[in-house]
C-alpha cells in the first residue's frame, strides 16, 4: 500500500483504531495501527499520549514497527513524560517516546492503558474523528452499574456508521472511512466539531424532560450551596474587618472583592510536595467559615466566600453555575451536568446585574474570564432556578495600547521608548502567562511579544517591573528598543512602511478557503501611537492617505500626519464580532488583506535641499 485513494496526499493514516473504556474498574485500553505514506509521514514515529495528571495515569505501554517486508522492531527505549501545557489551574502532560527504524511504507502501532482517578469516571466520550484518515476504528464502553447511563452524538456520526447499541451490557460503536480533521486557527472548540459520543451518568432515573432535568439539578445545588453558606453571623463578623459602615455599596463591593482575591487559590497554586501540605496542615472545608479562617479554598469556595459576604454587606448575590466555552458550547437540551463545569457569582446592585469571578486570578472586578463571558448559566433556586447569559465585554475594554517614542538615525534605525499597556482581558491573559514563571521567563514573555509584533528583527529590553501578581484593570510594560534598517535608501529618497506594530497581522486568514467558522476567545482593540524624530537635514516628503474602513463587527484606520521636526502615526484596529460563518470567511479575509495592504503603505523622506 502506498496511497489511500479517500485520502489522497495524506502523510499518514490509521489503519485500525480501536478503543475500550471500563468504567466499572475505572480504565481505557487504546490500541492503533498507522501507516505512513511519505516522508512527512514519518513525524508520527514521535508518539505523545496526552493525559490529565489529576485525572490519567498511562499504564503498559507497548508498541513495534512493521517494516513492508514484514520485518518487525520491537520498541525496547525509554518513555518520558513531558509538560505541554499549564492552564487554569490543571497541568496537562503527555507520555512520549520515538518508535524504532520507522521508513515509508512502514506501520507504527501500540496500546496503553488509561488508568483514570475515580471520580473522573463519569466523564465518558468516544472521540471518532483524529487528524488522520480512519478506514476502521472500533469503541466499546462498559458502564458503572452505580448510575442510569444515556449517549448522544451532538456533531453527527460518520457517513454510513450505525448508532451506539447496547450488546450483552457493553456500549460498541463501528466506524469506518472517517475523514481527517482539519485543524485551523480561529476555531470553535475541537469538541464542538469532532464527531464524538458522549456518555451521561445520571444520580437518579433518567428522566427525559429538559424542563425537570434542570429543574431537580438546580434545586438539588441550591439546597447544597445554602446549607455551605449557613454562617451568617461569622461572615458579618468577617465583613466587619473589610468594608467601613459609611462605604456606598460599590466602595463595598471592591473591598470584598480584593480582600477575596488575596486569599490563597488552591485550584491555581503551584504543585506542592507532600512536605509542604503536610505543614500547612489544611483543614478539610465543609462551610463558608471555614474558608475565612484558614484564608484560602479552592475557586469554588473562594466565590462562595464573596456570596456570603456580599450578603453580609445587605446586597442580593447567588452562585451561578455556568459552562466554559473553552471547552464546548452549552446546550440545556443536552442534559448533561458535567457541562456546567464552573461557577460565577451574581450580585444584584441599583437594578443591575453584576459578574464576577474572584475564585480565578488576575481577573480584574466587573470582568469574567473569556471563557465565562457571553456563557449560558443557571442560577439555582428552591423552584429549580433561571437560566441567565453572562455579558460579553465591548472591544474597548480589552485593548492593548502601544506608545512609542523613537528616535530615526541616519542610518535608518529607529531607536526609543515603548510603553504597551494592557487593559481588561488583555491584561488577564498575560498575567495568566506569567503565573508559575520566575522573572527571567516572566521577562523574556514580554519582550518576545514585541519581537513578535514588528516585522523585522529588533533588539528590546524591559526596564520596569511590571505587576504580575495582581488583578488591576491594567498591565503595564515599559521597554528600549532598537529597529535597523527600518527605513530603507530608494535614489535620493528614504522610504518608511507606516505599520510598525503589524506583524500580527500579516498572515492572518491567509488561505483561500476555510473549513470551520472563525471563532475569537474575546472582543479586543489595538491602538498604536507611535512618533518618530526625524534626523537633521531630513524633511518628510509625502504622506499616505488616511484609512478608515469600518465593516461594522470589524474597523481598521491608520493616519500619518507631520508635526514640528517629527511624524506621527496613529493606527487602530477593533475586532467587534466573536464568531463569524465559514460563509463569510472571504468578507473577513478581504478586510485583512485591506489591513495588510495599509500597514504595507510607505512614508517619503528626502534630504532638505
Amino acid at each position: 500500500m502506498t496511497a489511500e485513494p479517500s485520502a489522497p496526499g495524506a502523510p499518514a493514516i490509521y489503519l485500525y483504531r480501536q478503543v475500550d473504556r471500563d468504567d466499572a474498574n475505572n480504565r481505557e485500553v487504546t490500541y492503533e495501527r498507522i501507516k505512513i505514506l511519505t516522508e512527512e509521514g514519518r513525524k508520527y514515529a514521535d508518539v505523545e499520549i496526552p493525559f490529565l495528571k489529576e485525572k490519567d495515569r498511562i499504564r503498559g505501554i507497548k508498541a513495534r514497527t512493521v517494516q513492508a517486508d514484514g520485518t518487525i522492531v520491537n520498541f525496547d527505549s525509554k518513555v518520558y513524560e513531558k509538560t505541554i501545557v499549564k492552564a487554569k489551574g490543571w497541568k496537562y502532560l503527555a507520555e512520549t517516546f520515538t518508535m524504532p527504524d520507522v521508513r515509508v511504507g512502514s506501520i507504527i502501532e501500540y496500546r496503553y492503558t488509561d488508568e483514570i482517578v475515580s471520580g473522573y469516571v463519569y466523564d465518558s466520550y468516544w472521540t471518532l474523528s483524529s487528524e488522520l484518515f480512519t478506514r476502521l476504528a472500533r469503541f466499546s464502553l462498559k458502564p458503572t452499574y452505580f448510575a442510569p447511563l444515556q449517549w448522544s452524538w451532538p456533531n453527527g456520526l460518520p457517513a454510513g456508521t450505525k448508532p451506539p447499541s447496547n450488546e450483552h451490557g457493553v456500549i460498541r460503536l463501528e466506524t469506518q472511512n472517517v475523514p481527517a480533521f482539519q485543524t485551523e486557527d480561529y476555531m470553535p472548540p475541537v469538541r464542538e466539531l469532532k464527531y464524538r459520543v458522549d456518555f451521561i451518568y445520571e444520580i437518579e432515573a433518567i428522566e427525559t424532560d429538559p424542563v425537570k432535568f434542570w429543574q431537580k439539578f438546580g434545586k438539588a445545588r441550591f439546597e447544597r450551596g445554602e446549607d455551605f453558606l449557613n454562617k451568617k453571623k461569622a461572615m458579618e463578623e468577617a465583613l466587619a474587618s473589610i468594608v467601613q459602615p459609611n462605604d456606598d455599596a460599590d466602595t463595598k463591593l471592591r473591598k470584598i472583592y480584593a480582600r477575596v482575591q488575596q486569599m490563597d487559590n488552591y485550584s491555581f497554586e503551584r504543585e506542592k510536595t507532600q512536605q509542604e501540605a503536610k505543614r500547612e496542615k489544611r483543614r478539610n472545608i465543609s462551610k463558608v467559615d471555614d474558608v475565612w479562617k484558614q484564608a484560602g479554598g479552592y475557586g469554588a469556595a473562594l466565590n462562595y466566600l464573596f456570596v456570603g459576604l456580599v450578603r453580609a454587606a445587605g446586597m442580593e448575590a447567588y452562585d451561578v453555575a455556568v459552562s466554559t466555552r473553552d471547552s464546548y458550547f452549552f446546550n440545556p437540551r443536552v442534559m448533561n451536568t458535567s457541562h456546567l463545569n464552573n461557577d460565577v457569582v451574581l450580585v444584584r446592585v441599583g437594578g443591575k446585574d453584576l459578574y464576577f469571578d474572584p475564585g480565578t486570578p488576575h481577573v480584574p472586578y466587573g470582568l469574567l474570564p473569556w471563557y465565562e463571558s457571553d456563557v449560558g448559566g443557571l442560577r439555582p433556586a428552591k423552584d429549580g432556578g433561571s437560566w441567565i447569559q453572562t455579558p460579553l465585554p465591548d472591544s474597548s475594554e480589552s485593548k492593548i495600547e502601544r506608545k512609542a517614542e523613537l528616535q530615526l538615525s541616519d542610518d535608518g534605525m529607529l531607536e526609543g521608548k515603548l510603553r504597551v499597556t494592557y487593559t481588561g482581558l488583555q491584561a488577564f491573559e498575560m498575567r495568566r502567562d506569567g503565573d508559575d514563571e520566575d522573572d527571567a521567563s516572566r521577562k523574556k514573555i514580554l519582550e518576545d511579544s514585541v519581537r513578535e509584533v514588528v516585522p523585522v528583527n529588533i533588539e528590546v529590553s524591559l526596564t520596569n517591573k511590571p505587576d504580575w501578581d495582581g488583578s488591576s484593570p491594567t498591565f503595564m510594560a515599559e521597554y528600549t528598543i532598537k529597529i535597523p534598517g527600518w527605513v530603507s535608501g530608494a535614489g535620493r529618497r528614504a522610504l518608511m512602511p507606516t505599520g510598525l506594530f503589524s506583524e500580527g497581522e500579516k498572515h492572518v486568514f491567509e488561505h483561500a478557503n476555510r473549513v470551520h467558522p472563525i471563532y475569537f476567545h474575546y472582543l479586543y482593540s489595538k491602538v498604536d501611537d507611535v512618533t518618530v524624530t526625524m534626523p537633521l537635514g531630513w524633511k518628510i516628503g509625502n504622506l499616505p492617505a488616511p484609512i478608515d474602513q469600518d465593516r461594522k463587527g470589524v474597523a481598521y484606520t491608520s493616519k500619518a500626519e507631520q508635526r514640528e521636526g517629527s511624524l506621527h502615526i496613529l493606527r487602530t484596529l477593533r475586532m467587534n464580532v466573536l464568531q463569524v460563518d465559514a460563509a463569510n470567511y472571504r468578507v473577513l479575509r478581504d478586510f485583512f488583506q485591506s489591513v495588510r495592504s495599509g500597514d504595507d503603505q510607505q512614508i517619503v523622506l528626502q534630504p532638505i535641499g
